[in-house]
């Protein structure tokens, strides 16, 4: 007899999001944390990261996002907003109707920092990743806007700039599980999807997140040459918080999930408490929506842990 998989073994499913089939992972139970990913990737690449969040009391969604990973491509043209709306749909076609701990990497970042703003009701607390959406992007030492950059420069990394080149042997099989299949089966929309990447600037939608004090956490690696420090800065400075600093390159997630879920540990334990003190604080005034009171308060106060250099 087969043994059961483990509790924190992702399950791939199908669902259906506007008419359309869409792919995704999940494991666990408890707070609803949805993860949005990176350019070329999908829900497979993330699997050990993700899986270091479900012991925390998490029920994790991994969606593959329109373009990647089997699920079609946006129609007619993929946007930010569109991907919002889509993750949305998703939701819904999930059974997710509680307000989500979201989290995304790179591109999913940017997905994530328009969901929180055309949603609200959707995002309880927000981390970005290694996030696009800031304004400045580096070559030669020199800062340029990031409608400057040339579309080569974000898909066709060297494999160093992603991971250590310690962690190449064990990573590279991961990423490219996910990564190849899209290049084949989707050239024309992940190309798309870079046109998109590139121009992106998304400091309005934190300044307004900053207005209604949504916790938001922003996660850099320090040797990320994907997205650069200053964009990084934008970023914190756009949401009001010096972010957070760790050690790794543009996808330190994959190689180190063990820190990916350390760091996490404490926002998750935070999210959880302010989502019982908004409950409790709804129940006293007696309606549905109590604003974001003393929980959100909370929220965006407690550090996640040791940093490093604050964003300059």
């Amino acid at each position: 007899m087969a043994s059961a998989e483990p509790a924190d073994h992702l399950e791939w499913r199908r669902t259906t999001v506007d008419g359309r089939e869409a792919f995704y992972g999940t494991a666990g139970e408890g707070l609803a944390v949805v993860f949005l990913h990176g350019w070329a990737l999908g829900q497979r690449s993330y699997r050990r990261a993700l899986k270091r969040l479900v012991p925390l009391g998490c029920q994790v969604y991994a969606p593959a996002m329109p373009g990647f990973g089997g699920t079609p491509n946006l129609r007619p043209a993929p946007t930010f907003d569109g991907y919002a709306e889509w993750v949305a749909a998703f939701l819904d076609a999930v059974g997710v109707d509680e307000p989500a701990f979201v989290v995304g990497h790179s591109f999913g970042g940017g997905v994530a920092i328009k969901l929180a703003h055309d949603h609200p009701d959707r995002v309880r607390y927000l981390v970005l990743v290694n996030s696009v959406g800031g304004t400045t992007w580096s070559f030669a030492n020199l800062v340029h806007s990031v409608t400057s950059r040339p579309p080569w420069t974000w898909p066709f990394r060297p494999p160093e700039d992603l991971v250590p080149v310690r962690y190449l042997r064990r990573m590279l099989p991961i990423i490219v599980e996910d990564a190849v299949p899209n290049l084949i089966r989707n050239p024309l929309g992940l190309l798309n999807v870079v046109n998109l990447v590139r121009r992106s600037d998304l400091l309005a939608e934190l300044q307004e997140l900053r207005r209604r004090e949504l916790p938001v956490v922003v996660l850099w690696g320090d040797h990320d040459t994907v997205i650069p420090r200053a964009s990084f800065a934008a970023l914190c400075r756009a949401i009001g918080s010096e972010g957070e600093v760790v050690e790794g390159r543009h996808s330190w997630l994959l190689a180190d999930p063990d820190a990916f879920g350390a760091i996490l540990t404490n926002s998750i334990a935070v999210a959880k408490m302010a989502g019982e003190l908004e409950e409790e604080e709804q129940e006293e005034e007696g309606k549905g929506d109590a604003g974001p009171g003393l929980a959100r308060r909370i929220a965006r106060h407690v550090p996640l842990g040791q940093r490093q250099e604050p964003a300059s």
